[in-house]
Parts: structure tokens; sequence; C-alpha cells
């Protein structure tokens, strides 16, 4: 799926975009194990990002795969670029080109935008769509449909290069970039 892409490395915000809470545990989002395969049969290196204290985001992040890391924001807040920075070294990335911050937090996004990346909205996992949330449960469709809306102009606004709904879009979304960056084009 993502095998012909020029995208050097993925980071993922862990709260909303790759795990979901439900009833207090967590769940992986839909779309999370697979888009993550995908990744790395295609070898292109990811990790996920959050900001909570490292017990607790290690604690989200035991249903992923435990070959992916992660990396808590250890005091250094966000839209700070620093974490993106921190999160790329760990990897090994030998450059800051072709790398893509997949998130629905806006926080995250600013960090990432302000880091010089790629950047990929999730208007479906932002805090104004929580899936698991019973506000967003009671919602009639026409309702969610309209939060989500809203939800894709905030992330256009805060300028974001992409947004989508969820993670199964996420390879036709990275396939765009590419081609963006193919025409010389630069977050």
């Amino acid at each position: 799926m993502f095998a012909a892409l020029d995208i050097t490395a993925v980071l993922f915000g862990l709260r909303g975009c790759l795990v979901q809470s439900a009833n207090g545990s967590p769940l992986p989002a839909p779309g999370a194990l697979e888009t993550l395969a995908s990744l790395r049969q295609a070898q292109i290196p990811c990790i996920w990002l959050d900001d909570l204290e490292t017990l607790h985001s290690k604690r989200l992040a035991s249903v992923l795969p435990e070959w992916l890391p992660g990396q808590s924001a250890n005091g250094v807040g966000w839209p700070a670029p620093n974490a993106c920075w921190q999160a790329l070294m760990s990897l090994g990335s030998e450059r800051l080109e072709g790398s893509v911050l997949v998130s629905g937090e806006p926080k995250l996004l600013q960090s990432g935008l302000n880091a010089g990346l790629w950047t990929v909205g999730l208007a479906g996992c932002g805090p104004s769509c929580d899936l698991a949330s019973a506000q967003w449960q009671a919602m009639t469709q026409q309702e969610q449909d309209l939060a989500r809306g809203k939800a894709t102009l905030a992330l256009f606004r805060l300028g974001v290069h992409s947004v989508i709904d969820h993670l199964e879009e996420l390879d036709t979304c990275l396939a765009d970039i590419a081609l963006r960056r193919s025409k010389g084009e630069k977050p």
C-alpha cells in the first residue's frame, strides 16, 4: 500500500489517533493496526507521541505492536517543535524532508507545523469528535457530520496540509503528499 511513497517517517499522536479509550480501557483506533502494519511492511519508520506522563502513555500504547516506539513529551509542552525533532532523532531519521505528523490534537499538529513537518489532521479523532464519548453517541448522524465538518475547517485554519476523517484514509493522503513533494512543494 505505501511501498512507492517517498515518505521518510510518520509520527502519530497516541491518544485519539492510534488509541481510543472505551470504558477506561485502551483499544486500538479503527484502522490503526492495519496502517501501522502497512507502514512497517513498506519500511517507513513510525513512532507515537504523547504529552502524558511516560507510565500512562505506555499503558495506553500497550495495545499497539511491540515494535512501535513511542515518546512522551517529557516536560516540553506542545506546540514547541522539540518533541517532533526528538522523535525523529530517536528513529535515526537522516532528514526532516518527507516526515509526516498525523494527529487530531491541535497542539500536537501545531508542534509538527513548527517543526517543519507535513501534517495530516484527523477530523474524526479530534477533541470535538470523540467517538467514545457519550455526547458523541447521543448526536444524530447530521450533528456528527456537522461536528466533523467544523473540525475539518478548524484543522485547515490551523494550517495543516491535509485533513482526513480516520486512519483508513491515510494511504491516499500520504500518496498525495508524496505527489506534492515530487512537484517541489514543501511543508
